[in-house]
């Protein structure tokens, strides 16, 4: 099996937002939240940007994810230095095969050679599950974000608290 991490293409648009809703789906069976829709433009800047990334297994794509390097509403004064990954999403035929690690190794090595200290993520502060998922990989719980301003966010981090995750680098 052949794993590869490449940037997303604005070809690649329609399956990140079947990703997208495939991930809204099994959000409301196993959890209170879910993600509320993106704008396309949003998308379509990420790809043009290269913050917008796939992970192919065998030529198919199997993850989406995004970048970004400043999280300021949501990191504060800690918003610096850092990638911080958002928007996982990983297709159903693919589920179990760890690509939070994988995208985990890639950040390690993209910070490297970018001068960056930490690999950074947030998620709902209460999704348990998810919670103790990324500090199995290896990420450390940094405390807690809660969300009052939100303009220039998706709309579903509006009242929010996040959980904060990070790796330091190097």
């Amino acid at each position: 099996m052949q794993i590869l991490v490449q940037n997303s293409q604005l070809s690649d648009l329609d399956i990140i937002f079947q990703f997208y809703d495939l991930a809204v789906a099994y959000q409301k069976k196993v959890f209170n939240k879910h993600w509320q829709d993106f704008s396309k433009e949003l998308v379509e800047i990420e790809i043009a940007e290269k913050r917008q990334y796939k992970i192919l297994v065998d030529g198919a794509v199997a993850c989406v994810f995004a970048v970004t390097f400043n999280d300021q509403l949501i990191w504060g004064d800690r918003d610096h230095d850092a990638i911080y990954i958002h928007r996982i999403v990983t297709h159903p035929d693919y589920r179990g095969l760890s690509f939070v690690k994988e995208i985990i190794t890639w950040a390690k090595a993209y910070a490297a050679e970018n001068q960056l200290k930490y690999i950074r993520m947030d998620t709902w502060a209460d999704n348990e599950k998810l919670l103790a998922y990324y500090t199995s990989c290896g990420f450390d719980y940094v405390g807690i974000s809660n969300m009052e301003k939100t303009e220039g966010l998706p709309k579903h981090y509006e009242g929010i608290s996040l959980s904060l995750f990070e790796i330091k680098v190097g």
